[in-house]
């Protein structure tokens, strides 16, 4: 029997990872780590990664299936998921290298829509606009919430009160 939770498709950089903030100026509750993760090796300083363990069991509550939708990729479970206190997620496999649509459309959109197969999703990601929205409008069959998450401060309670609505069919 297929899964009748809607999916959350999760992107690590912007919601759960606000690189954008300040350098040594995390928001309130948010640890800085530092990280290796593949591609980021020597010589470079480790990369700085800002998680708020107070997400993992506010995302584990929301009543979705979490799906990475990073370029973590399956790293996201070595990297990410532990501090969080998220078990090991399913994510998306992206086409390599991923290409820019002339359409305006976000690299990720399409494949999101492929792996959703019709069934609701949300998103939330720090890069989802307009053309993201019209064009999962006119392909995909299912309800979908696409959360736009300002990178400078990751999800707020805001948004977990949204997705908790969105996610009971509200």
């Amino acid at each position: 029997m297929t899964d009748p939770r809607p999916i959350l498709f999760l992107d690590v950089d912007g919601p759960l990872n606000p690189w954008r903030a300040p350098v040594g100026r995390a928001p309130a509750g948010y640890t800085t780590l530092p990280m290796r993760p593949t591609g980021w090796e020597e010589p470079h300083q480790p990369l700085p990664v800002r998680l708020d363990p107070r997400h993992g069991p506010l995302l584990l509550g929301l009543g979705y299936r979490l799906v990475w939708a990073s370029t973590w990729g399956a790293e996201a479970n070595t990297w990410i998921a532990p501090v969080l206190g998220l078990p090991a997620l399913p994510y998306v496999d992206w086409p390599r290298p991923p290409h820019r649509a002339a359409d305006g459309v976000h690299w990720k959109t399409r494949r999101l829509v492929a792996v959703a197969g019709g069934h609701p999703f949300a998103w939330v990601d720090d890069e989802i606009g307009e053309p993201d929205r019209a064009w999962i409008t006119r392909h995909h069959t299912g309800r979908t919430l696409l959360r736009c998450i300002d990178p400078a401060v990751g999800l707020l309670a805001d948004d977990f009160a949204v997705l908790r609505l969105w996610g009971r069919g509200r």
